[in-house]
C-alpha cells in the first residue's frame, strides 16, 4: 500500500473499546479528540455499562459510537428509551449488530427489525454502523450475511466489517459486496499491535463471553496472536493494500480493536505515521 493511502487510512481511525473500570481514564489520557470511539455490549452485562460510558465520554467531547446489540433490547419502550438517553446526550452515530445474547433479551432476534424501527422513529441518528463478515460467521452462511446487508445499507450509511486475518479473503469479501451492490463506505476492522501476554491477562479477567470471546471460538485466530511475530497489524495492512486502495472498495477507515490496549494502539499509529512522514 502506498505511504499516502495508509496515512489516510490511519488518519480515520476507530478504536473498539470495552466498558471496563479504567476505561473512560485511558480513552481520556491517550486518544485524540477526533478520533472515534466505540463502546462495546457484553450479553453478559447489559447495555448498560455501553450507555453509561458513552455518555461520560461524549459530555467530555469524545466523538463516541454506542454498540446497540439488537438482541439486548427487550421491546420497541426499551429502544425508545435507548434513542432518547443517546440523543439527550449528543450521541448522533449508533453501530448496531445483531449481538450475542442468546436467547434474545426480548423481541429483537436480528439487527434488520431494530434498523427499521429506528428509521419508523424519523432516523435519530445521523449515523449508523452495521456488521460485515469477511470471514464466514461461525452460524451464518456468507451469502445470507451479504444479503443481509443488503436489506439492512437503506436504514445505515456505513459497514464495519469483522476481524479478518487473511488478506486475500478480505479482497474477495469487498468485491463481493461491490458487486451485489451494496454501497455504504466499508470500516475495514483490524486488531491493533496486542501484546500476548496483556491479551491473556484481560481474558482471565473479563472471561469467556466478552471481547475474547471470538478468538476463543476462532482457535487458529488465536494462535495468531500467540505465537511470537505471528501477527502484525502493519503486516496485514500491507499485504490488503489491493483490496483497501482501489477507489472501488469503498474502504472510509479502519476499525482498530483495541482489546482495551488503548495507549499501545495510539503509541503505534503515531509511531507508523511518524514513519510515514505525518
Amino acid at each position: 500500500m502506498d505511504g499516502e493511502r495508509f496515512r489516510a487510512l490511519l488518519r480515520n481511525v476507530r478504536y473498539e473499546v470495552l466498558p471496563a473500570k479504567a476505561t473512560e481514564d485511558k480513552v481520556l489520557a491517550h486518544v485524540p479528540r477526533d478520533v472515534v470511539v466505540t463502546v462495546t455490549a457484553s450479553p453478559v452485562k447489559g447495555l448498560e455499562p455501553t450507555l453509561d460510558l458513552a455518555t461520560r465520554l461524549t459530555a467530555h467531547g469524545c466523538r463516541v459510537v454506542p454498540h446497540v446489540p439488537a438482541r439486548l433490547l427487550r421491546d420497541d419502550a426499551h429502544l425508545k428509551d435507548v434513542v432518547d438517553r443517546l440523543r439527550e446526550a449528543g450521541v448522533d452515530d449508533v453501530f448496531v449488530p445483531a449481538g450475542d445474547a442468546d436467547p434474545p433479551a426480548g423481541a429483537y432476534d436480528g439487527a434488520l427489525p431494530v434498523l427499521r424501527r429506528l428509521s419508523e422513529l424519523g432516523s435519530p441518528f445521523g449515523h449508523v454502523g452495521i456488521t460485515g463478515y469477511p470471514e464466514s460467521h461461525p452460524l451464518i452462511h456468507d451469502d445470507i450475511t451479504i444479503q443481509a446487508m443488503w436489506d439492512k445499507q437503506a436504514h445505515a450509511t456505513y459497514i464495519v466489517s469483522n476481524l479478518c486475518f487473511d488478506p486475500r479473503v478480505l479482497g474477495d469479501w469487498v468485491g463481493r459486496i461491490r458487486r451485489r451492490d451494496i454501497t455504504l463506505p466499508v470500516h475495514v476492522g483490524v486488531a491493533g499491535p496486542v501484546q500476548r501476554a496483556k491479551l491473556l491477562s484481560m481474558a482471565a479477567k473479563i472471561g469467556v463471553g466478552e471481547s475474547t470471546r471470538f478468538l476463543t471460538r476462532h482457535a487458529s485466530w488465536f494462535l495468531r496472536f500467540a505465537t511470537p511475530g505471528g501477527y502484525s497489524p502493519e503486516r496485514l495492512l500491507a499485504r490488503s493494500a489491493g483490496a483497501l486502495s482501489s477507489p472501488s472498495a469503498g474502504v472510509a477507515g479502519l476499525h482498530l480493536f483495541t482489546f482495551n490496549q488503548i495507549a499501545e494502539t495510539e503509541r503505534w499509529r503515531c509511531a507508523v505515521l511518524d514513519r510515514l512522514g505525518g
